[in-house]
This record gives structure tokens, C-alpha cells and sequence, in this order.
């Protein structure tokens, strides 16, 4: 992203998980009664903008990527919860919406969003705007990831490194450099038991069909436009392998097929996911 300016890419996830309140048939993937108000305060009549261009059926994908990440993290988040995790970190956290509409079982969590000071400032100010409260479990983190140290960043906003935590990074790896990626993981790897990051990652091109290798290479131009180019991507296997070498005991990945199969089943909308992103739990 440029310097001094929200992300544009941060914007788009939000109209797009907006989008699937109001569009798609139940039951939600994730039901989120927030996003709408934070969408159009930040960005005024992208809804609306957003609804005309993801419109064609082909372009649901889309929509369920989105809301696939936040589902997913979140329902880790919650079996966490029950092993007595306190910490949740949401880096490159944007417009989500998770501390604004807490299940009761988060009363009792320090949530930290974490991202970068422009996105974050933007953020605040549509929160104000749209008249949605800042619960007192909540402490911001301003970070640039490939100029600032993010456990410093944590640490000064309270985030207590010899307890456990579970961190969402959804939507992010693609636009870092791999040694940022991996100081970021070294972080959470050595963390204490039973602390668990969620994370998104980009396929590399090896991993993809012919027609998912032009469709990546589409939407990295389109990020790319906007100034947030796409910059790492990973084979699974090999991120797999990656992310045990840093130090993480045990590595879920959820392939699209079991994606499709756990939150997409039966769906009369017809959502399902694709290969190009895909999601990983891992555990220290």
C-alpha cells in the first residue's frame, strides 16, 4: 500500500463480506450485522458499487473466499477459547468487524488489531462515523510490517508474550516479502502452548490449473493497480514444511475440498471456493 493511505485492497474484503449479508441465501457463512454500517461509513455507496460488479455468478467465489477466512479464524478462535486462550491478535486486521460484535465467550479475551497506522486511523475514524462503540477489551496496534518489529508494537499495547494467543492474518502474506512473513511467524512459534495463528497464503503458479494461473494473474494486476502489488506465494506442501521448521508442532490445512465440504455444502446459492487462496491453522 502506498504510504499515508488506507488500504484499497482492505476496503474490498469488507463490501465483499457486506455483500454476502445481504445477497446470499441462509445460512450465513458468517452472520456479521456490523459490516454494513462500517462499510458505507468508510466508504460511502461502495455496497452498492460493490453488488454491480461481483454480481455475475461466476465472481461468487469471490464472496466466498472472504467470508471462508473470517468463519474459519474464527471458529478457531473459539476452540482456543476453550483451551484457556485470552489473546486474540488480528494482524492486518482492516475493516474486520470481530470486536464489534462479540459472541459472549470474547468478554473475556484482550483483543489486539493490529495494521498499518493509515488503514488503522481510517478505520477509527469510520467507526465513529457509523456510530459503532469501541469495546473496553480492545487495544490498538499501529504496524508497519516490513519496518517495524511487531512483537515491540504488541508488547507497548499490552500483549503479554508468557501467555498464549491465537492470531488471525488473513488476506496478508501475499503482499510481504517472505523474510517479513517468516519473522512475523518466528514470533508466534515461540509463543507459548497452545498459541495458533490462522493465516491465508496465495498458491504459487506450480500449484495451479491453467485457468487458476490466469485467474491470479488478474487479480494480482488488479492489486497491483491499486498500489498493493503481490509479492510471495507458497505451494502448500512446501508452506506446510515451512511453517514446522519455524518451530509450529502441529499444521492444519484446509483444502479448498474440505472448505467446500464443511461451509459450503447443501448451499443453495451455489458458493464454493477455489484453489488460488487457501487456509492454514498452526499450533505451537
Amino acid at each position: 500500500m502506498e504510504q499515508g493511505r488506507p488500504s484499497v485492497t482492505a476496503l474490498r474484503a469488507a463490501v465483499l463480506r457486506a455483500i454476502h449479508q445481504l445477497v446470499d441465501d441462509e445460512p450465513k457463512v458468517i452472520t456479521d450485522p456490523v459490516a454494513e454500517r462500517l462499510v458505507e461509513a468508510a466508504a460511502p455507496g461502495s455496497i452498492e458499487t460493490g453488488k454491480k460488479t461481483f454480481s455475475p455468478p461466476e465472481l461468487k467465489g469471490s464472496r466466498a473466499v472472504f467470508v471462508l477466512r473470517s468463519r474459519f479464524a474464527e471458529d478457531e478462535l473459539a476452540v482456543a477459547a476453550t483451551r484457556g486462550v485470552r489473546q486474540y491478535v488480528s494482524l492486518g486486521a482492516g475493516l474486520d468487524t470481530f470486536a464489534y460484535r462479540q459472541p459472549p465467550y470474547a468478554g473475556d479475551l484482550h483483543l489486539f488489531e493490529v495494521d498499518h497506522p493509515a488503514t488503522q486511523e481510517w478505520k477509527r475514524q469510520s467507526l465513529a462515523a457509523a456510530d459503532i462503540p469501541l469495546p473496553s477489551n480492545l487495544r490498538w496496534v499501529p504496524v508497519n510490517f516490513e519496518h517495524q518489529v511487531l512483537s515491540e508494537q504488541l508488547i507497548a499495547a499490552g500483549f503479554d508474550r508468557t501467555q498464549p494467543a491465537c492470531f488471525s492474518w488473513l488476506g496478508v502474506t501475499q503482499y510481504l516479502t517472505l523474510p517479513a512473513i517468516d519473522e512475523t511467524l518466528r514470533f508466534v512459534a515461540g509463543l507459548p502452548s497452545p498459541s495458533t495463528i490462522v493465516l491465508t497464503f496465495v498458491l504459487s503458479d506450480e500449484a495451479l490449473t491453467d485457468d487458476d494461473r490466469d485467474r491470479k494473474r488478474r487479480f494480482a494486476q488488479s492489486a497491483a493497480g491499486l498500489g498493493e502489488p503481490w509479492l510471495t506465494f507458497f505451494h502448500p506442501d512446501e508452506f506446510v514444511g515451512r511453517l514446522h521448521d519455524l518451530g509450529f508442532s502441529h499444521v492444519f490445512h484446509l483444502t479448498p475440498a474440505d472448505a467446500n465440504c464443511r461451509y459450503f455444502a447443501g448451499r443453495r446459492d451455489g458458493m464454493q471456493v477455489s484453489p488460488l487462496e487457501q487456509l492454514i491453522s498452526a499450533s505451537v
